[in-house]
């Protein structure tokens, strides 16, 4: 009796295994690979490895930041310390920085920490007293939509009380709401990981494009195929795409765009 209570476990356990992996599957045939995946040296020269000689070549010194974290701590919607890293080099030589999304603040901070100090950083999110009057599209991704609440109760940051706050304006808005007549073509740097349902991207996105200065560059987190809270991250980068010359960051979940004039 009970070698057949385990094999039937064993058989449930491997049918939801092989659903799991079948959905993944399907996941990224249907989205297809249409935005190329490139290595950090695609993104700046700065990524580019400096040769010392024949057998050794070594990271540019302009690639060592600071104030990455010492140990794992649980946040919500948290960006991985090499995704982190790649911002903070680009936000060494950024006067001026824009975020969609604040969440804990952690990549806001790091961003502060390693930009010039006369760097002026915006970060935008929503007031957790003001969740119950969020606007979602009717199609917009119902599980990107929960995360935007789970993701927006902090009204204090990880940068709160640090020497690097003084760089950095919080706006307490929703992004659909923000008036950009006074941003265009401003910043350097821009990072969009705020709602990830496909008004709330694409809201961001096209107010990003109009945001960003010649030769800045705007990446975006969540690109990931094979999950479903970002599902409407992949298909609008990937209908985007097909005007701006995107690229997916290779190991990252990360996609980025330089505004260059040809």
């Amino acid at each position: 009796m009970i070698i057949k209570i385990i094999l039937t476990i064993s058989i449930i356990c491997n049918l939801i295994l092989i659903k799991k992996i079948f959905i993944k599957r399907l996941r990224v045939k249907n989205f297809g690979s249409k935005i190329p995946t490139v290595g950090i040296d695609k993104i700046d020269k700065d990524f580019e490895l400096e040769k010392v000689s024949e057998e050794l070549s070594v990271p540019k010194e302009i690639t060592l930041v600071k104030g990455m974290l010492s140990q794992e701590v649980d946040f919500k919607g948290i960006t991985s310390d090499y995704e982190t890293w790649i911002m903070s080099v680009i936000a060494k030589k950024s006067k001026k920085i824009f975020e969609f999304g604040t969440c804990s603040g952690k990549t806001t901070y790091l961003l502060a920490e390693n930009s010039p100090a006369d760097c002026k950083i915006q970060t935008i999110t929503l007031s957790p007293k003001e969740l119950n009057t969020i606007k979602h599209a009717s199609k917009d991704n119902k599980i990107a939509t929960r995360n935007v609440i789970e993701e927006s109760i902090y009204d204090k940051f990880f940068f709160t009380g640090k020497e690097c706050e003084r760089k950095i304006e919080v706006i307490f808005q929703d992004s659909k709401e923000l008036d950009i007549s006074k941003l265009k073509k401003k910043f350097d740097l821009i990072f969009i990981d705020g709602g990830h349902g496909y008004s709330c991207i694409k809201n961001d996105s096209e107010k990003a494009l109009e945001m960003i200065k010649e030769n800045g560059i705007i990446f975006w987190h969540d690109y990931i195929l094979y999950k479903k809270s970002t599902s409407d991250v992949v298909k609008y980068l990937i209908n985007l795409s097909k005007k701006f010359q995107i690229f997916h960051i290779n190991r990252t979940h990360m996609c980025f765009f330089r505004n260059v004039n040809k």
